[in-house]
């Protein structure tokens, strides 16, 4: 019915992506007004575009109830456009970026992933939380939110109820860590490079990392989205090693698009087009404007995605070993950083 008022066009709802795709876009352009009349009241935002989207499109979902025929828009506006947006990011990051890191990063990334997966798993272990909601839980927290979710999910047979439970939460906790980390890292004293490398190993998935560092400025975005996509990197393995287990139950053998998403092998020849000279200087500025519009389309049909009801309904016991987990995972980050320096 809510659908039908917004867009009464018949042909235009016919197709089962525009009503979702048409709301995602009006929240997007929502965000982006009320973050021009924060600068015209303020002198400037104090929450970006990316922020607010989040914001304003879990309110929107939240007076939606049931959100119909707008959901297959939703979800796509919630995908393409973001893993769009990563590519392109990846032109702004040269593999030079990636060797100043150094071994010892990757090293730690890579440790902190299989500790987070642990320490998530005892966590729920002893909180009585069903093994196969616990396993999706520490796949989704230390790894890539829901992307792992869902890559986990076939491998280990979770069945839908499993997979909702655990997919409600990480996307609340997502963007409560969008919303916090940026005064976190303020009180915890971090410069922009060091913020960078705890956002990006500590929030979900790389849409929210791009919305927790691109406020703070250019290189924490740069560092957090590189950050977070080693973190990614790890899916494939954590996966393989999963599958070796779930194997004896009959369980389905991982598929290599859910092991190397096409986003990330965009984002690598992205990267190496930029490190060989090949992205004009020219063409930077305007990509990065296409990229972070993107984002913002994206961080709007996430905030729509968000179902309050679905989340109380998936239990306290989900909710405290999420938050657990979360809460360690940051713990174990900001060693990382200080041993980074």
């Amino acid at each position: 019915m809510f659908d039908a008022i917004l867009f009464p066009s018949l042909s235009f709802r016919r197709h089962p992506l525009l009503p979702g795709i048409a709301l995602s876009v009006l929240v997007a352009l929502g965000a982006e007004a009320l973050e021009g009349l924060e600068t015209a009241f303020f002198g400037r935002a104090w929450l970006e575009a990316l922020v607010l989207a989040i914001i304003l499109g879990a309110a929107v979902a939240h007076l939606l109830g049931g959100r119909g025929s707008f959901r297959p828009g939703i979800s796509w506006s919630a995908k393409l456009p973001l893993e769009t947006a990563i590519v392109l990011i990846g032109a702004s990051i040269s593999v030079e970026a990636i060797a100043g890191a150094g071994p010892l990063f990757v090293i730690l990334v890579a440790a902190l992933v299989v500790a987070g997966i642990v320490t998530s798993l005892a966590i729920g272990g002893l909180l009585g939380l069903d093994r196969k909601v616990a396993l999706l839980v520490a796949c989704g927290n230390s790894i890539c939110g829901n992307s792992a979710i869902a890559a986990v999910a076939p491998v280990i047979a979770a069945d839908g109820d499993e997979v909702a439970s655990a997919i409600a939460f990480t996307a609340v906790l997502g963007v409560a860590a969008v919303l916090l980390l940026p005064a976190l890292g303020a009180l915890l004293g971090l410069l922009p490079r060091g913020y960078g490398v705890f956002a990006g190993l500590t929030v979900y998935a790389v849409p929210q990392v791009i919305a927790a560092t691109a406020p703070v400025s250019a290189i924490s975005l740069q560092l957090g989205t590189l950050t977070k996509l080693v973190r990614v990197l790890m899916l494939g393995p954590v996966i393989f090693a999963i599958a070796i287990f779930a194997r004896r139950g009959g369980a389905a053998r991982p598929r290599l698009g859910t092991l190397v998403p096409w986003y990330i092998v965009g984002f690598l020849a992205a990267m190496a087009l930029r490190s060989f000279g090949l992205v004009p200087a020219g063409v930077e500025a305007p990509v990065g404007s296409i990229a972070a519009l993107l984002t913002v389309l994206a961080m709007a049909a996430l905030g729509l995605s968000v179902d309050l009801r679905s989340v109380l309904a998936g239990g306290g016991k989900v909710i405290a070993a999420a938050t657990l987990s979360l809460l360690v995972l940051g713990v174990l980050a900001y060693g990382v950083v200080r041993l980074l320096a």
